[in-house]
């Protein structure tokens, strides 16, 4: 008899954060809460909107590609989260509409607080780890 595998909340979710460590970490939370069947991970902002970019232009046949939540480090090299922030505003409102963006990061800075609120996708600003109880409320 086959082991039934506990129904996931979203298909597809994306870690975005240049820590190898809190990505391996933040993983683990995913895959331990059940929370996607899918989860991209990329290690810079600009990687990540390439790869989004590619989905699109596959149409929209393939969007259950494209990730419902995002899991947005702000301080990575290449691409910064608020410059990967105003990419994604760039995206297809089909697309965009799908997608919630959590700002998962160490920084307590105050404007990089009220930045965040600029931008519709972006639904919760939490501070890394990434925690169950956070998890349940998105």
């Amino acid at each position: 008899m086959a082991v039934k595998k506990p129904k996931q909340r979203y298909s597809t979710a994306m870690l975005i954060d240049d820590s190898e460590i809190d990505n391996f970490i933040n993983m683990k939370m995913l895959e331990g809460c059940n929370f996607a069947d899918r989860v991209y991970v990329h290690t810079n902002g600009k990687s990540a909107i390439e790869f989004l970019r590619n989905i699109e232009r596959t149409g929209e046949k393939d969007i259950s590609l494209f990730p419902e939540v995002i899991f947005l480090d702000l301080n990575m090299p290449i691409m910064d989260g608020f410059q990967f922030a105003d990419e994604f505003d760039k995206m297809p409102e089909f697309f965009k509409a799908r997608t919630k963006i959590v700002v998962l990061t160490t920084s307590l800075n105050a404007r990089d607080i009220e930045r965040s609120k600029k931008y519709p996708q972006i639904i919760k600003y939490v501070n890394k780890p990434l925690l169950q109880s956070v998890l349940e409320l998105i």
